[in-house]
């Protein structure tokens, strides 16, 4: 199949894209059609690979309101609405709703999801079901599973243990809650038992780091300093970390020296912490996300998140990571001409770097052949513009599209 007239990544001039075997056999300007060979073309527009869903909640989603609304919108009320909706657990409940989720995935062009499953449930019901879908799907999307203690590890009735059966069962990232643990005490106990258990079962991390408003919440340090020490560096990643945002400017300094040496990444979700956080200010009130501006400056990799959709935290989410990154830049303030139009790349190619994904990913000749159409000719466009994605193909088959809406001013 040949696929004609692609702008790849913001290119300004277009090539052809040749797909054999599922894999990208060439990338090339003006490539001669071979016999019998099908061609699209593509009319010059943004291709670019996958999006990438490097942060979700799939377990939770489509469940604002059940049993309870988050009438707050804290947190904290968020895991209590949620600790009531676990007494309803089903693994038809978790498959039906997780179902329509990556269709809604799908239709908005990405093709991977890194979602964190709550193991804080002496069942493991979310688990079980997550990883039947994952083998189910993924010739739709590649789902990468988070151990995920909720309520916490050492704050939760035999978490480590679950923790361990989470791992065990085959959960592909181990991951902690250092904030919401009962003590200092417990959040660097449960860092140790998370990044040991990661190590010993060669997985990676993914903490929920930090996602407070407290300045003295610092599991950050812990995290990066154990990723250092047991040598997974990028292996590990550190979500949220909100509570850097409120970090004084000279202890940020210290920290950065850090953040570098470990190699770890960092994933923002401004939808949901821009909602969430700030919530026990007066005026002014703090804009709830992270250094995203001042980590990436520093060479650290960061991606965007989703984080929830429709759930106990936040009771809204389409599935379209175009609406993550509209309000990432706004409010991290990365408006200039150059960081809009590359802002693709939090939820394209530094979210595969999060990821792991390698060389799986990516629109290079030998590499399967996932990638989207946008109906635009650049990311600047397509964000401001809020352009369809016309085409998700992966292995070199469609398996969404869509046209774009025409609207007709009668004046």
């Amino acid at each position: 199949m040949l696929f004609r007239n692609a702008l790849i990544e913001n290119a300004q001039a277009p090539v052809d894209i040749r797909v054999e075997n599922g894999l990208f056999s060439a990338i090339a300007p003006n490539l001669a059609p071979e016999n019998g060979e099908e061609v699209i073309d593509l009319g010059r527009k943004l291709v670019l690979p996958p999006f990438i869903e490097s942060h979700v909640h799939l377990d939770t989603c489509l469940t604002a309101g059940d049993p309870v609304w988050n009438m707050s919108g804290t947190l904290f009320e968020g895991i209590e609405c949620w600790s009531k909706r676990k007494d309803k657990l089903s693994r038809e409940d978790i498959r039906e709703r997780v179902q329509r989720c990556v269709r809604l995935y799908a239709a908005n062009g990405i093709q991977f999801i890194r979602t964190h499953v709550d193991v804080t449930d002496p069942k493991l019901t979310a688990m079980q079901a997550l990883i039947e879908l994952r083998e189910e799907l993924k010739d739709k999307v590649e789902i990468q599973i988070v151990a995920f203690p909720q309520e916490g590890i050492l704050s939760y009735p035999n978490g480590k243990k679950l923790m361990e059966d989470a791992v065990a069962m085959g959960a592909d990232c181990v991951g902690a809650i250092p904030h919401f643990e009962f003590t200092r005490e417990y959040s660097v106990e449960s860092l140790n038992f998370a990044l040991n258990l990661a190590a010993e079962n060669d997985k990676l991390v993914d903490v929920h780091c930090d996602e407070i408003d407290d300045e003295a919440s610092r599991g950050l340090e812990t995290v990066a300093a154990r990723a250092l020490e047991l040598g997974l560096f990028d292996k590990v990643t550190a979500s949220h970390t909100t509570a850097m945002h409120s970090y004084n400017n000279a202890y940020v300094l210290r920290l950065m020296r850090l953040l570098k040496m470990s190699k770890i990444n960092f994933v923002a979700n401004p939808l949901v912490n821009t909602h969430l956080q700030g919530r026990v200010d007066t005026y002014p009130k703090r804009r709830g996300i992270t250094r995203v501006k001042e980590l990436t400056a520093e060479g650290i990799n960061v991606s965007f998140g989703h984080d929830d959709i429709f759930d106990p935290w936040y009771p809204m989410g389409n599935g379209s990571l175009r609406d993550v990154v509209f309000m990432g830049l706004h409010v991290c303030q990365m408006m200039g001409y150059e960081e809009i139009m590359n802002s693709y790349r939090f939820i394209t190619t530094n979210a595969a770097r999060t990821l792991h994904l390698g060389e799986r990913y990516g629109i290079v000749e030998g590499r399967p052949a996932n990638f989207i159409v946008l109906d635009a000719e650049n990311y600047y466009d397509a964000l401001n513009r809020n352009s369809a994605v016309l085409r998700s193909v992966r292995a070199g088959k469609t398996i969404a599209e869509s046209k774009p809406a025409e609207t007709s001013v009668l004046f």
